[in-house]
């Protein structure tokens, strides 16, 4: 080929080349609907009931904006990113927004995409670091388990006031989170289904004061507890309980515990009530005034997983996300009950007492624990002489002039 040919050759591919490169569409860094985010979604939506609608804000994230910002500047250190040359990072109040917005309504993620404009991988992303943010935190302040004897004594004046049962240092329950990792079978796993452990003990007003989250699948209900971390501390004697002490207007000496259902062993720290209906006058006031004081565990769960109801179905993440997001939900719990939030948990929404101390079942009662199911297990038998002769004792005590309360008697059945 002649240089001339060869030289017009070139000029045509270079023009053509050029008409290709004006055609072809420029790069978009982002989707235009999510480059909308500013303008649209529940990211406005927020904004603009943060300034004009409380109650509004109260019911998209179960708190109040006072209360959001509060937690914002607990974890704003710590999710804050760095804009970049391609992108805007979102704001650390975004991020905080979109995680209370699943937790408080389980939405998917493919769900919370459309309505806050953002990528489902990059929500994924800002939930389990915000999640992680908020426990490391708040743990130490809002997910404390009691280490002194003051301490332990305040939770038991606690339980005395307002449920009328002495030496109380917390009710215990435990509860398995239905989960279905995304493109996994759940074959193989009991009952067809794998599922997380969660462990608690709560105080008087709601709150968790023990807990214990993990995949246990292969530990038997049975021995859950027997398995569990808080029964090697009591057999050990390191929780720094108060010594034994007499019950209140009695000399009765009675150590301090805390309670349970039937499923738990009765010991000299853990008290049960009389298993069965053939059950005297003097036992069945025991289980009465026992299952009262239980009931600040029932309520604890039944307001978690009513409130942050990502609780409320089977949850679709893989069980190390679950114990990360069910150990922040744990630790905004605690911080809305400490603060008496109504915007949590508003008015008769858990258990109240009505005339004559009856107690009137909560809100909460009506739709039920969602993903939150029972442990099932039978209760263990091995208790030693001497718990069963301290439960003779409380027994005699709250049937007794000294530890009665004025209404017990029309609420023995």
């Amino acid at each position: 080929m002649d240089v001339g040919k060869k030289q017009a050759l070139q000029l045509v591919c270079a023009l053509m080349c050029s008409e290709r490169r004006k055609r072809k569409r420029p790069r978009v860094w982002v989707k235009e609907w999510r480059a909308a985010r500013g303008q649209q979604g529940l990211g406005v939506l927020q904004r603009e009931l943060e300034t004009h609608d409380g109650a509004g804000f109260r019911e998209l994230l179960r708190m109040t904006a006072e209360e959001f910002d509060v937690l914002l500047g607990k974890v704003e250190h710590l999710i804050t990113k760095q804009n970049t040359k391609m992108r805007r990072a979102l704001s650390p109040r975004e991020r905080l927004a979109l995680t209370l917005r699943f937790l408080a309504t389980g939405e998917t993620f493919k769900s919370l995409r459309s309505q806050y404009r953002i990528g489902t991988s990059t929500i994924s992303k800002i939930v389990m670091e915000t999640c992680a943010a908020l426990h490391q935190t708040m743990k130490d302040d809002f997910l404390k388990t009691p280490s002194t004897r003051e301490e332990w004594q305040t939770v038991a004046q606690d339980f005395e006031t307002k449920w009328q049962f002495p030496h109380c240092l917390g009710a215990l329950d435990g509860k398995r989170i239905n989960i279905q990792p995304p493109g996994k079978s759940s074959s193989g796993h009991r009952n067809g289904r794998l599922s997380v452990i969660m462990t608690a003990a709560v105080d008087a007003n709601y709150k968790f004061i023990y807990t214990s989250v993990g995949a246990q699948d292969g530990v038997p209900d049975a021995g859950l507890f027997a398995h569990s971390d808080l029964r090697k501390a009591m057999d050990r004697g390191l929780l720094n309980f108060p010594p034994p002490e007499p019950l209140p207007n009695s000399d009765i000496v009675m150590p301090y515990m805390f309670v349970g259902d039937e499923a738990y062993p009765l010991r000299c720290d853990l008290m049960k009530p009389y298993p069965g209906k053939q059950t005297d006058h003097a036992q069945r006031t025991l289980n009465y005034r026992l299952c009262r004081a239980r009931r600040a565990a029932e309520n604890a769960f039944g307001v978690l997983a009513n409130r942050l109801r990502v609780f409320r179905s089977t949850i679709c993440l893989e069980p190390d996300k679950v114990v990360k997001i069910t150990m922040a939900s744990l630790c905004i719990h605690n911080f809305l009950r400490e603060r008496g939030s109504e915007a949590y948990a508003p008015p008769a929404f858990a258990d109240w007492e009505g005339g004559d101390h009856v107690l009137v079942d909560g809100a909460w009662r009506g739709q039920g624990m969602g993903a939150l199911q029972p442990v099932e297990h039978v209760g263990e038998s091995n208790a030693t002489e001497t718990a069963e002769v301290q439960r003779s004792l409380l027994r005699d005590y709250l049937a007794s002039p000294a530890g009665s309360t004025p209404w017990q008697e029309h609420h023995i059945s």
